[in-house]
C-alpha cells in the first residue's frame, strides 16, 4: 500500500526498550483529516500518532513505528501502563458520529495486516483508545465495525457460548474482563460501558446473561498477556 510520509516532531525513544506488542485504534474527533494532520504535527500540542488515516482511504506515517508516539495517554492493558511505549497508534479521520468510510477501513485493514505480521502483534493485541483508556476516552466508538476485523484475523470478537452463564454474574464478568486486559482499577459501571462499546452497542441497562457469557469467552481465548508454552501445559485439559 501507498503510504505518505508526514513527520511530526512529536515523539521520543520506547521506554525501556519496549517492543510494539499493541495497535490502538482511535477517532480524531476533528472536522476533517487535514485539520487532524496539522494538530498531529504541531509541537505545541504534544500529541500525534504513527499513522493517519483520510476519510478517502489515503494513509499518513508521522511517527517511524520504532519510536514512540504520544496517542494513549494515561491509562493500561493488560497490567501494564505506559501504552505509548508498548503501542503503535492509529488515527482514523472521523468527527466521531459518522460512519468509518469503506475506503477507509480497507487502509485501515490493510496497514493493520502489514503492522502485525511486522511485529508479531496477535489479533488481541489490536485495541481501541476506549478500552486502555475507559471512562476517559470513547475512541474509536460504537460506529466502529469491531467484528468485521475480527473476521479477517485482525481483531477479536467473542461468542456468547453454547451453555453459557444462565444468569448476569457481575462478579463473573469483571474478573472475564482483566484476564482479557481491562485495568482492575476500573469502576464496574464503566467496565461495562467499555465492553459495550466495542462488543455490544446496542446493549443498555443491567448486565446480562450473554454479555456475561462474551466476557467469559473472551477471557478463556484472549487472555492478556497470553499464557506461556509451559503455563498451557501446565493447565488441565479441556
Amino acid at each position: 500500500m501507498r503510504i505518505c510520509s508526514h513527520p511530526s516532531p512529536n515523539f521520543g525513544e520506547r521506554r525501556e526498550g519496549r517492543a510494539p506488542e499493541l495497535i490502538v485504534i482511535h477517532y480524531t474527533a476533528m472536522a476533517s483529516a487535514e485539520a487532524a494532520l496539522t494538530r498531529l504535527c504541531a509541537p505545541e500540542h504534544e500529541v500525534s500518532a504513527h499513522y493517519l488515516i483520510c476519510e478517502r482511504g489515503g494513509v499518513f506515517q508521522l511517527v517511524a513505528e520504532e519510536a514512540r508516539a504520544w496517542h494513549a495517554g494515561a491509562g493500561s492493558w493488560g497490567g501494564a501502563g505506559d501504552v505509548n511505549s508498548r503501542s503503535i497508534g492509529i488515527e482514523l479521520a472521523n468527527p466521531g458520529d459518522a460512519p468509518f468510510a469503506a475506503r477507509q477501513m480497507r487502509a485501515l485493514e490493510a496497514l493493520l495486516a502489514e503492522i502485525m505480521a511486522r511485529h508479531a502483534i496477535p489479533p488481541r493485541g489490536v485495541i481501541g483508545h476506549s478500552d486502555m483508556a475507559p471512562g476517559r476516552k470513547i475512541d474509536p466508538g460504537p460506529r466502529f465495525d469491531w467484528r468485521r476485523l475480527a473476521l479477517q484475523g485482525l481483531s477479536v470478537w467473542p461468542r456468547a457460548a453454547e451453555g453459557g452463564a444462565a444468569v448476569p454474574d457481575p462478579a463473573r464478568f469483571r474478573a472475564a474482563l482483566i484476564r482479557f486486559g481491562y485495568d482492575p482499577g476500573t469502576p464496574p459501571e464503566i467496565l461495562l460501558a467499555a465492553f459495550r462499546l466495542r462488543f455490544n452497542p446496542a446493549g443498555r441497562g443491567a448486565l446480562t446473561a450473554r454479555e456475561t457469557a462474551m466476557a467469559a469467552d473472551l477471557a478463556a481465548r484472549w487472555p492478556f498477556p497470553a499464557p506461556s508454552p509451559a503455563d498451557r501445559r501446565q493447565s488441565p485439559a479441556r
